[in-house]
């Protein structure tokens, strides 16, 4: 016969929900990283993919391939590994990443949920990352195929999504060193430096460092989308080898290319 604990509850009932509430918190503990990085790649629709997945959701590592989404053949995987770190906080979440092929110090962040929306915080970094890690996503870069550094530098970087629209606040300057592409025999064609400064209306700039190529332009983020006019022109002697570029970066007006996005 049963008797009924103190309070009315039975032993057994005791037990089955200690090991209930036990086997919750093993799980939540160690939840397997394969959770982490499956809802990133259906989250980005497939254009971030997942390798090789070790330890949990809140250590691990894996190797990071870009792609062209769905149905695409496209996809480009990054040197190295991929580690991360996740640590639960009053405010939110906070994150370390480290790409160690690109990275000296790893990127810390600070996701925190607001109403109707969210904020993502990045640490001061500097990183570099091949150029040639685009092509994996498909159309135009498949393409254009570039090849060259990608130096990123984030100074007080932060997003800011509320109600499906996006803010930024901060900087982050992308310098395109010694860039190449598959359509020029031109190698490489030039240097280009592409600055994001935030604000209520965040603005976006291109210029040319140096180079036979010759890039600028300037664009703005208006609610989620950037728009952008730009124009490419190459240098006299280099026109030849640089005019099936010149045609695809934008609608081509004699000797120059003229870029507009959205």
């Amino acid at each position: 016969m049963l008797y009924a604990a103190p309070g009315g509850r039975a032993p057994w009932s005791w037990a089955f929900g200690g090991a209930l509430l036990g086997l919750l918190i093993s799980l939540l503990c160690f939840a397997p990283a394969r959770w982490l990085t499956q809802a990133l790649q259906q989250a980005t629709q497939g254009r971030m993919a997942f390798h090789e997945v070790r330890g949990t959701v809140w250590r691990g590592s894996a190797a990071l391939t870009l792609t062209g989404g769905p149905g695409s053949q496209d996809a480009a995987t990054l040197p190295g590994r991929l580690d991360w770190e996740l640590r639960p906080a009053w405010t939110g979440l906070q994150a370390m990443v480290l790409a160690d092929c690109c990275m000296q110090q790893g990127w810390h962040l600070q996701v925190q949920p607001q109403w109707g929306g969210a904020s993502l915080r990045f640490s001061d970094s500097l990183s570099q990352w091949p150029a040639q890690w685009l092509s994996g996503l498909g159309t135009p870069w498949n393409t254009l195929q570039f090849t060259g550094q990608l130096l990123l530098n984030t100074q007080g970087l932060a997003l800011q999504w509320t109600q499906g629209r996006l803010s930024v606040a901060g900087n982050a300057r992308l310098d395109a060193q010694h860039m190449g592409s598959r359509l020029s025999t031109l190698q490489p064609m030039g240097s280009y430096r592409m600055q994001l400064k935030g604000g209520a209306t965040p603005g976006f700039s291109l210029e040319t460092l140096e180079g036979s190529l010759q890039l600028s332009g300037q664009g703005q983020w208006v609610g989620n989308r950037l728009r952008f006019e730009g124009v490419a022109t190459a240098a006299p002697d280099r026109l030849e080898a640089l005019s099936n570029l010149l045609n695809i970066l934008g609608r081509r007006d004699g000797a120059r290319s003229l870029i507009k996005v959205g």
